[in-house]
């Protein structure tokens, strides 16, 4: 039964088609956009000696590479995260579907933060394959001086020096970093939304104009963003340092930075990660009410449990 005011059925190909579409807008974009303050993080991460700080490490770079030297690595950005946008929110509704059918209506309701963190888990796992080959380009042209400028300069000599194994010998650290962050997103993300139109909307989402409801996404989004910075910090500093050095492992990394180490740039990443996760939850969502994707409601408990429960009248 195909309702008029949706363009598909909920769990078709042309929805997780226009899911993957809505991923590689928010995630290309939004990652993009903040380029800049990504290469300033990614240079304070591996010279902390010459980028001191957040606005040190601004002016600094302003200094030596003008205003373009801003804007470096902005293609392997753009391609990379679109294609991890793709996979991520693509596979995300794809997991979720199948796994709430394995599990079944009630259990699914039950279960359901550790429904939406499988379902991420497994989302993020592809994604990062996909993301891997960009990032390593891109930490190599933003924090190697001298080594490559654009994409076109920095992969054929990447491929030239290490093989293939140059583009995915981060996919292990990106795994660590991606999927609790992931985790956190997705899942802090649905709670958050569930917990705003409980407690803070002063009514349900149904009664809710489409402006309203993507502010809330706004909201949700950044709080969620909070999180997830926090919760992947660590293993962030660690990628940074890990793609710069030839032939050290996470673990010697990890020793060497200590427990303070790992924590630098915290601040800069929170700001940074809240406004991204938010951007991305309100570019998808918007992709969504655009092009009149079925939005499930938050999930409310199937009558069949409430009966169990003995919570019916």
């Amino acid at each position: 039964m195909q309702n008029a005011e949706y363009s598909c059925e909920y769990g078709s190909m042309k929805f997780y088609a226009l899911c993957g579409f809505g991923g590689v807008l928010s995630c290309g974009l939004t990652h993009t956009a903040v380029v800049p303050l990504d290469l300033v993080k990614c240079r304070m991460q591996v010279d902390p000696q010459k980028y001191k700080g957040i606005f040190n490490g601004f002016s600094v770079t302003l200094k030596e590479d003008g205003v373009r030297g801003l804007a470096k690595g902005w293609a392997p950005t753009f391609i990379g995260y679109s294609m991890q946008g793709l996979c991520k929110f693509g596979f995300y509704e794809v997991f979720k579907v199948l796994y709430s059918n394995m599990l079944g209506e009630e259990n699914a309701y039950l279960w359901r933060t550790s429904l939406y963190l499988a379902a991420s888990a497994s989302a993020e796992f592809f994604a990062d394959i996909a993301l891997a080959p960009m990032e390593a380009a891109k930490v190599r042209i933003q924090t190697q001086p001298g080594y490559a400028n654009t994409l076109r300069d920095a992969a054929p000599k990447m491929y030239q020096e290490e093989g293939l194994k140059a583009f995915y010998k981060g996919v292990a650290p990106l795994w660590m970093r991606q999927i609790p962050y992931t985790m956190m997103k997705f899942a802090c993300f649905e709670r958050t939304v569930e917990a705003l139109y409980k407690f803070v909307v002063p009514k349900p989402r149904s009664e809710c104009s489409k402006p309203e409801q993507l502010v809330v996404t706004f909201v949700a989004g950044y709080i969620a963003g909070v999180f997830c910075a926090i919760v992947s910090h660590p293993a962030d500093s660690v990628v940074s340092v890990l793609n710069k050095e030839k032939g050290s492992s996470a673990s010697q990394v990890l020793q060497r930075l200590g427990f303070r180490g790992v924590w630098k740039g915290l601040f800069a990443r929170i700001i940074m990660i809240g406004t991204l996760t938010a951007l991305q939850w309100f570019i998808y969502d918007s992709v969504k009410v655009y092009f009149r994707l079925p939005r499930p409601p938050p999930p409310e408990m199937p009558e069949s449990l409430k009966k169990k429960l003995g919570l019916t009248q």
